[in-house]
């Protein structure tokens, strides 16, 4: 629990580091909206190839029901992202080779191009924001 926050009253210095934060944050997500775009990306394609390629198995690949539960979205919300995906020829599906009924998405070419001019323009945005969530006083 937060200083102050059992008694009732709240730390007026614990309230500005989270306003930073959240400031930081609603910065770093409008940039990458901006970057995404530019590169041909709509916010949601970008986030969508860097939970692929950024899979924590590290292939760079990943299922839809895996990009459901790291995203927090609806299985369908995701069938639906993904089909815009294949159809803008940013990812591919490959069928498991122990379950037929499973499909492991990766990048295309193209996908993992967009995914680099975005990334690596994003990089300063990424530091800046890592600076934001060391500023957060987690202690009681």
């Amino acid at each position: 629990m937060a200083a102050g926050v059992a008694s009732g009253e709240l730390s007026i210095e614990a309230v500005q580091h989270v306003a930073e934060f959240r400031a930081s944050l609603r910065r770093f997500m409008r940039k990458t909206e901006k970057i995404a775009r530019a590169s041909g990306l709509t916010p949601q394609r970008y986030l969508l190839l860097v939970m692929i390629k950024g899979a924590p198995d590290g292939t760079g690949t990943m299922t839809v029901t895996a990009l459901s539960e790291r995203l927090q979205l609806a299985q369908s919300t995701v069938t639906e992202l993904v089909n815009r995906a294949e159809d803008a020829g940013l990812v591919e599906r490959e069928q498991s080779d122990r379950d037929a009924r499973i499909a492991h998405l990766r990048l295309t070419e193209e996908g993992e191009l967009r995914l680099r001019e975005s990334f690596t323009v994003l990089e300063v945005e990424r530091r800046e924001l890592a600076e934001a969530v060391r500023h957060l006083d987690f202690t009681d």
